[in-house]
């Protein structure tokens, strides 16, 4: 788990270091988007991925890593715009915005290290389509929670499916760059 765990700050600091580099670029501009349009932001990057998996030809050179980035740090600015609620104007410093983004990585990975835990490290020897396969059926399962004003009867809510999608894709990227190193 240790390893585990390691290759996740690894991920998350890529992840961290274009989210902040998106910062200078963009500023908070994210920060007026509702729920559903950053469930949809996520939705056409798991989306892309599929596609790029199923189809031999590519016609814009950008491959999967790029995408599951996006799904970790669209995932993450869903997480604080839960926690925030909408701004209709950009509100906050870009620091700012680097703190909750972090503290919402460090939320995922905490949960993730729980269901390790739990359930061994499977996802290991899942592949990396089942993995894109998963984060859709999450985002159909937001959008379904979503569509019920957020109310779930039995089932985890909103946080917990952006966690699970975040923790997906970085096992996705965990297995790409153990796939490309032994190449």
């Amino acid at each position: 788990m240790s390893k585990t765990s390691k290759q996740f700050d690894e991920i998350a600091k890529q992840c961290a270091d274009l989210f902040e580099k998106k910062l200078k670029d963009y500023g908070v501009a994210w920060r007026i988007l509702r729920l559903p349009s950053l469930t949809d932001q996520i939705f056409i990057k798991a989306q892309r991925i599929r596609t790029l998996q199923e189809n031999a030809v590519r016609k814009v050179d950008e491959g999967e890593p790029s995408e599951f980035i996006g799904i970790v740090n669209y995932s993450a600015i869903a997480l604080i715009q839960l926690g925030l609620g909408v701004a209709q104007q950009p509100d906050l410093k870009p620091e700012k915005a680097l703190q909750l983004y972090k503290e919402k990585i460090a939320e995922a990975k905490a949960l993730m290290l729980d269901k390790n835990h739990d359930y061994g490290e499977v996802w290991r020897d899942m592949r990396i389509s089942s993995l894109t396969d998963l984060i859709l059926q999450k985002l159909l399962r937001v959008k379904q929670i979503e569509d019920n004003a957020g109310k779930t009867l039995v089932s985890e809510g909103l946080k917990a499916n952006y966690q699970d999608m975040i923790n997906y894709a970085v096992f996705a990227l965990i297995l790409m760059n153990k796939t490309t190193s032994e190449a």
